[in-house]
């Protein structure tokens, strides 16, 4: 009875759950840790006192590794990763990247694109049927044939002085109008250089080879003998000044940035009226020529627009809505709806002076001339300016406020 162990009184003022204090014992040190513990020279290995059984796994660049119990990791010159190679991320992996985040930054909406199309269809369609109107039908060369007769002698005189100093010399005015339009594409180009836009630079040189090519209507498209006429009976549309003076114009448009694109949309319709208006008093095309040379190229410039993306767009942390844009756009389209609309009223109330050229109907002719061709280039550049904007700055949340994402770094 003596002999029986005796129950050990732990004191209560020593702290409770500690090893070694005699309520919880002491876990055995393994053979591994006790022969690391006789060489205290040698490097412990954390991971030696799982024993061989719990070996621990890591993955490499060069695949899995096991860290044994002897044998510790080594590291390679593959292992080690260049911080700055997450950096050099090329253009289209970060375009690729930007449009699973959000397609928007690197393609306009589809339906900007398909306005895009529609519209260039719907111009392009315009002049061919002014064409058939004006050339085709006795009532169209007779307005074409009045209109050339007389605008000289009407023209006002603010107007006269803009363009009656260039008409009295076919060379000096070909210099002006080229020169002009010359400095107007070249700042476009530039400003598209500057911008870093290289895709919007192959759209303005596609633009310009399809402007050169439709100058070759001239040659191509027949005009039949309806009517007596003064001027010339062979086939004089489109006019190449005008397509010239037009083409530069929407290349400055299309290039500039967004702060500047009201301002080239006005600088643009005026050089065209300008130009249009001045062949016409040369007595050098028929203002047929003129209408048909702007629908044109408005119709190819929307075309062109159909295919942006990329660098043809404004950068992603930079597109916001343009209050510039918004408002002349919209005054631009509805002048020019306007002045359509009171021109084909006009020509609506000459049509019977026109087959035997009474003298009533010259004011009217002339008036609607001017009024359609206004109407024209500010319907023109005003949907063109609209259209560039949503297809150049499409609005999204990734796009809209801030810079793109970038990669991580490490």
């Amino acid at each position: 009875m003596n002999d029986a162990p005796q129950p050990t009184i732990r004191d209560p003022h020593k702290p409770a759950g500690l090893v070694g204090d005699g309520a919880i014992p002491k876990p055995p040190t393994p053979p591994s840790a006790q022969r690391h513990t006789n060489q205290s020279s040698a490097p412990i290995d954390p991971l030696a006192a799982l024993g061989p059984d719990r070996s621990a796994t890591s993955i490499h660049a060069n695949g899995p590794r096991v860290w044994g119990i002897d044998k510790a990791p080594s590291t390679t010159a593959s292992d080690v990763i260049d911080p700055n190679a997450t950096s050099a991320v090329t253009t289209a992996e970060l375009d690729r990247g930007l449009a699973r985040l959000d397609p928007l930054t690197v393609r306009p909406r589809i339906s900007s694109r398909v306005l895009c199309v529609v519209f260039g269809l719907l111009f392009i369609a315009a002049a061919f049927g002014v064409w058939w109107g004006c050339v085709c039908t006795a009532a169209g060369q007779s307005y074409d044939e009045m209109v050339y007769s007389a605008l000289a002698d009407r023209v006002a005189a603010w107007n006269q002085a803009l363009v009656g100093a260039v008409v009295t010399d076919s060379a000096r005015h070909s210099m002006l109008v080229i020169g002009v339009s010359v400095l107007l594409g070249g700042i476009g180009v530039v400003a598209a250089l500057v911008r870093r836009r290289w895709w919007l630079i192959g759209q303005l040189a596609v633009l310009a080879v399809l402007c050169l090519a439709a100058t070759r209507l001239k040659g191509l498209l027949p005009r039949p003998f309806l009517i007596n006429t003064s001027s010339s009976p062979s086939n004089s549309a489109p006019s190449g000044h005008t397509m010239l003076a037009a083409a530069a114009a929407v290349i400055l448009l299309l290039a500039v940035p967004r702060a500047a694109r009201a301002v080239a949309a006005v600088v643009g319709a005026t050089w065209s009226v300008m130009v249009a208006v001045s062949v016409i008093v040369g007595g050098w095309h028929r203002p047929s020529d003129v209408v048909m040379s702007m629908l044109l190229v408005a119709g190819l410039a929307l075309l062109a627009m159909a295919f942006t993306r990329t660098s043809g767009m404004d950068a992603p942390g930079q597109r916001v809505s343009s209050v510039s844009v918004q408002i002349l756009g919209s005054v631009m389209i509805t002048a020019g709806l306007l002045l359509l609309g009171y021109a084909a009223y006009l020509i609506w109330q000459v049509v019977p002076g026109l087959g035997i050229s009474a003298s009533w109907a010259v004011d009217g002719a002339v008036i609607s001339a001017l009024t359609g061709i206004c109407g024209v280039a500010a319907l023109a550049f005003g949907l063109v300016l609209a259209l560039r904007q949503i297809t150049a700055a499409p609005l999204s949340r990734l796009g809209l406020i801030g810079a793109p994402p970038a990669p991580p770094q490490r």
